[in-house]
């Protein structure tokens, strides 16, 4: 029997080409695996409250969406992350990510980023450098952010949405939010405002854009104490007041009290000089009235001609 008429050929034949596709099916559709802590369904993987210490292992690497919120992260594994090349969508809210996430997002075609309810403090300008799609990021309720650096989104020119509320700035430059070409969207309420001088151009700008600003009513100054409470977008009579001059209270007194200092000295001194002046008149004048008294008793007046002659 030759083997195209062979029936064990046919099925070894069949169960190869079974075996090809199978395979096949298992390379092109990456998304039959989902982490035993998750639902998985339609490019979404859905992580949310299970108490996760760590990324969850074995996502999708097709998957678009990814929620992780209301867990226990520390951190985001950049290699794990950075695998899941389609992904657009985070939800990372709800955790106590750090301040490792310089490295983090590298090549993530990310348009949504919400890190908010977290424990960041600082944003660098290489923290979301590479996120060049981003277009929603929220960094709100992060107690512990205190700065975030001049120019810090500066390569994310798609943001449309960026909300830093309830955080601890006092600062913000405000080209870091100023030069966004496409932002509609703003939250800085609820922070503690620091609304003295270098806050100048960062009030200027806030009294003057027409970008929406969530919760306005709720954006502050907490300093200097005499304004404590004032909305942002009533500062500009207190701010031209304190920084025209680019001088405070204090350097006020400080200015006064150097003047009258030179005023005191000056007064001092000239009275001093008067005085030696008067002196050395007095001590000069009598010197020259002694000398004029000598030389009337070395060489005494002539005699009169006529009483000569009348001897004669």
């Amino acid at each position: 029997m030759d083997k195209k008429g062979n029936p064990w050929h046919c099925f070894l034949s069949c169960g190869q080409n079974i075996l090809i596709i199978v395979m096949g099916i298992g390379l092109l559709d990456p998304g039959l695996c989902c982490p035993v802590e998750c639902n998985c369904e339609h490019l979404l993987v859905n992580c949310t409250d299970k108490q996760l210490e760590e990324f969850p292992m074995g996502i999708p690497m097709d998957t678009r969406q990814l929620v992780l919120t209301n867990n226990n992260l520390t951190y985001l594994p950049s290699v794990e992350l950075n695998l899941l090349i389609d992904l657009v969508y985070l939800d990372c809210s709800h955790n106590i990510l750090g301040d490792s996430l310089e490295a983090t997002f590298i090549a993530l075609p990310l348009v949504y980023l919400d890190l908010s309810h977290n424990n960041l403090s600082k944003i660098t300008l290489n923290t979301f450098y590479l996120l060049t799609s981003l277009v929603v990021l929220k960094l709100s309720d992060n107690p512990n952010l205190q700065e975030i650096e001049k120019d810090s989104f500066a390569n994310n020119t798609g943001l449309r949405q960026l909300d830093l509320s309830r955080t601890a700035l006092i600062y913000l430059d405000v080209s870091t939010v100023s030069l966004l070409p496409s932002l509609r969207t703003l939250g800085l309420s609820f922070n503690p405002w620091d609304c003295y001088c270098p806050l100048k151009d960062f009030l200027k700008w806030v009294m003057e854009t027409d970008i929406y600003f969530i919760d306005a009513e709720n954006m502050t100054c907490n300093t200097p104490i005499h304004i404590h409470g004032l909305l942002l977008k009533d500062t500009e009579p207190h701010i031209n007041l304190m920084c025209l001059t680019t001088l405070y209270e204090r350097d006020y007194l400080f200015l006064g009290l150097v003047g009258f200092v030179i005023f005191g000295s000056g007064t001092v001194v000239a009275w001093l000089t008067g005085v030696c002046v008067v002196i050395y008149d007095r001590l000069c004048g009598s010197s020259e009235d002694e000398e004029d008294e000598e030389d009337d008793e070395r060489h005494p007046p002539p005699k009169p001609k006529k009483t000569q002659e009348l001897a004669v």
